[in-house]
């Protein structure tokens, strides 16, 4: 049976720095904020926008009924997963940005990000992503406007949609990508989730890009639109800074595995030999399982995991890669 390898600080940067050569992240953490603290826009109220790597952030504040937070994006380094209801509006499900940083940023419905300086006209490789401890409590729970997902009982087919669309010179493409931040549309009711834990989002398809459009929507719709918050977290945005035709991306390989459902053990293949790191978590974004790889496939045997949802995720030489697999 091959045992967990611990990683050392030392191997994660150094693999870390190959992944993001010839790319620019949008980190926030170089955005000014006392701890647990947020910024919505109050400070340069009725349109302002922020910068972060080669990705502007634009950001509304309106003044009026005493001043709220009205589109765009803003960013929290808060850490509060547990509180319900729209006064934790800024905080993100997962206590904290993606691998333990403390900034990150916060979308509403029809958010835009527009590409800077090396960035402009080109490839965006993707962000990580995660639910805001208000939408995702609301699922989780249900509130005085929103059902609880599942339904009394759980075999309600709801879910919440990220829906990621360009603009390029000029024009909205009706190509897009999509990434449920909620699902529970499976015959087998363990394999429901809400998103608890920062997944990424792969948007290379896309190809060139001048800005990015970001709509949610959700099968828990009433009467004057969608009941279900409409808000998600962000972090780690990365640009390629380097032009491609859209082709070469929607050719791009992806790594494969097998069986799924896993009853004993779980084999990799990557889409080339290179050092990777192999995570696995929970379906509460818990870690359960780390390695470093340096062949082409990979064994893992889960025999004494419990049964229900869990997320595969494999750092290559160029690319993160996500997956979902049941154990069985």
């Amino acid at each position: 049976m091959k045992s967990l390898t611990k990683i050392t600080l030392a191997s994660m940067l150094f693999i870390c720095t190959t992944f993001t050569q010839s790319q620019t992240i949008s980190t926030h953490e170089e955005m000014p904020l006392a701890p647990n603290s947020y910024w919505n826009g109050s400070s340069n109220p009725m349109g302002t926008t922020f910068t972060s790597g080669n990705a502007i952030f634009p950001n509304m504040y309106d003044t009026s009924w005493g001043g709220f937070w009205a589109s765009g994006f803003a960013y929290s380094n808060l850490k509060d997963s547990i509180t319900p209801g729209f006064a934790n509006l800024y905080a993100a499900r997962t206590a904290g940005g993606y691998n333990g940083s403390d900034h990150y940023a916060i979308a509403q419905q029809n958010a835009i990000i527009k590409l800077n300086g090396n960035a402009a006209g080109k490839v965006v490789n993707g962000f990580f992503v995660t639910n805001s401890t208000y939408a995702a409590l609301s699922m989780r729970d249900g509130d005085m406007f929103s059902k609880k997902f599942g339904g009394v009982s759980g075999n309600d087919s709801d879910w919440f949609k990220l829906v990621v669309r360009k603009y390029y010179g000029g024009n909205l493409s009706a190509d897009s990508v999509e990434f449920y931040l909620a699902d529970y549309r499976f015959s087998n009711n363990a394999q429901d989730y809400i998103l608890t834990m920062w997944e990424w989002v792969d948007i290379t398809s896309l190809g060139n890009v001048d800005s990015l459009l970001f709509t949610l929507s959700s099968s828990d719709v009433g009467q004057w639109g969608m009941n279900t918050p409409a808000f998600f977290c962000m972090d780690n945005f990365t640009t390629a800074d380097s032009g491609v035709g859209i082709s070469e991306w929607k050719n791009k390989a992806r790594i494969t595995f097998f069986p799924n459902p896993v009853i004993d053990y779980l084999t990799i293949y990557l889409p080339q030999k290179t050092k990777s790191i192999l995570q696995i978590f929970n379906n509460e974004g818990k870690l359960i399982y780390e390695e470093k790889i340096e062949e082409k496939s990979a064994t893992v045997y889960l025999n004494k995991l419990n049964s229900g949802l869990y997320f595969l995720k494999i750092f290559d030489g160029e690319n993160v890669y996500n997956e979902k697999f049941m154990k069985q």
